[in-house]
């Protein structure tokens, strides 16, 4: 009877034990030396970089509530502590009290995240209530080691048929989605969220417009993609720190529900405003600039962060990161960085945007390098030949436009003429349209003219 009582009454007080190890009974005390920009100077406490501090906003009215802004140790210089607050700097003046809370950043778990909207701390920005969530993972935490990786010899459906017939992406895989503004980043990672095989999505919209979540939600991802989706968000005017926090926060998030077998698609845009707030926080905090303005600690942490993601010993996480191309120019540093990272490439191309040519991906440009690993040995000749055929009309693209060029002359780029509008048509998907694998196969194989057998549709496995 003791027993059944100790059992029935444990999950009611779970809560109340989590709390009371969280408590740190020993508080070590500072105060503000110095507020400029975004940075906060004080004399004190003791405390570790990426230690969660408290700062006390004095209150200019005695019966007005006490306020605390929470702060993240980013440096030490002797008994000075250089701090970033996750908020605003407003209303923290010389002489506030901070306070250690002996704790580095933590976001809650719980299967319950799915559905929901969460900022930049895992806490819910969506209006819909607490959480309730009783586990709680760091934001910063080490990569699975490389020896407890698994092969990656799966391949995940993404639902769009450029990438799954001509460009097959492995579970646990990593790519780069590499464009310009205003050329469907958004509306592709929404075809993904809603199309994908894989049972959770983790989206982040780190540095976007504060508009654009909505957008997203109800025109990109809709009800369909939601239910199984948690969206971190942390908007372009929030705090640099707190952009940068967002992206940590979502991929603690991927991780929670990957150590828990889910094969996890994980969306995340952008790395280049990850990039840059790292930028910001960095020259704030005295770092010299290297390459374009970005000190070196940004690469570091670009490689750290993007190492995060892919197989462990149980689940996958599959990651798209977006990098915005400034002027289109794929050579600058961020992408250059990120395209020697990952695991692949895509490339949404304008002049296919300006073109109505949706999804705007430029297949020559674009490349997954473990799509070999992934798909089939006849799936994969009728890739090649596909591939060949694109490269052959592109090559003579400005002759048969300017009627110059005459049928007989070659023929591979006659038989690329005869099939460009086959191309393009199977190229071309609705923001809608759901291609499931067989039909994309199916369709890759007639235009190839292979018969792909029907072993090669599924989750093939070398």
């Amino acid at each position: 009877m003791e027993a059944t009582e100790k059992s029935a009454g444990k999950p009611l007080l779970a809560k109340y034990f989590a709390a009371a190890e969280q408590t740190e009974p020993l508080k070590y005390v500072g105060f503000v030396s110095k507020v400029q920009g975004i940075l906060i100077e004080s004399r004190g406490p003791i405390s570790a970089v990426g230690e969660v501090c408290k700062i006390a906003i004095p209150s200019v009215e005695k019966e007005a509530e006490k306020k605390e802004v929470f702060a993240e140790v980013v440096g030490l210089s002797g008994a000075t502590v250089q701090l970033m607050p996750y908020g605003d700097t407003q209303g923290i003046a010389v002489g506030a009290r901070v306070t250690a809370t002996g704790r580095l950043l933590e976001v809650p778990v719980s299967e319950r995240l799915l559905g929901r909207v969460v900022g930049p701390l895992g806490n819910p920005v969506d209006g819909r209530g607490p959480l309730d969530a009783e586990e709680r993972y760091p934001v910063i935490a080490p990569p699975p080691q490389a020896i407890t990786r698994e092969p990656i010899t799966r391949r995940i459906v993404t639902g769009i048929r450029a990438i799954d017939g001509l460009l097959a992406v492995g579970k646990g895989q990593r790519l780069g989605v590499f464009a310009g503004s205003g050329v469907g980043k958004s509306t592709f990672q929404g075809m993904i969220a809603r199309n994908t095989n894989a049972e959770v999505n983790v989206v982040a919209l780190i540095g976007e417009r504060s508009r654009e979540l909505r957008d997203f939600i109800e025109n990109d991802l809709g009800p369909e993609g939601m239910a199984r989706t948690v969206i971190v968000v942390s908007t372009g005017d929030e705090n640099p720190l707190a952009r940068l926090r967002g992206a940590y926060t979502a991929t603690a998030i991927a991780e929670y529900f990957r150590d828990r077998g889910n094969d996890v698609m994980f969306l995340f845009d952008s790395i280049t405003r990850f990039a840059r707030a790292m930028r910001e926080i960095g020259l704030a905090t005295g770092e010299p600039p290297a390459q374009r303005g970005y000190p070196p600690s940004v690469f570091d942490s670009m490689q750290k962060l993007l190492e995060r993601s892919g197989t462990a010993s149980q689940g996958t996480i599959t990651a798209f990161y977006t990098v915005l191309v400034d002027g289109d120019d794929l050579d600058e540093p961020v992408s250059d960085t990120v395209r020697g990272i990952l695991d692949g490439h895509i490339v949404l191309s304008r002049s296919l945007g300006e073109r109505a040519h949706y999804p705007a991906i430029d297949i020559p440009a674009s490349i997954s390098r473990l799509s070999s690993a992934v798909a089939g040995k006849v799936t994969k000749r009728a890739v090649q030949a596909v591939l060949r055929l694109i490269s052959a009309y592109n090559e003579i693209e400005d002759m048969i436009n300017l009627g110059a060029y005459k049928i007989g002359t070659n023929p591979a780029v006659d038989e690329a003429i005869t099939k460009h509008e086959a191309i393009e048509a199977f190229l071309i998907q609705a923001v809608d349209e759901k291609s499931s694998l067989e039909e994309t196969l199916r369709a890759l194989g007639a235009i190839a003219e292979i018969e792909i057998p029907s072993e090669e549709m599924g989750p093939y496995t070398r």
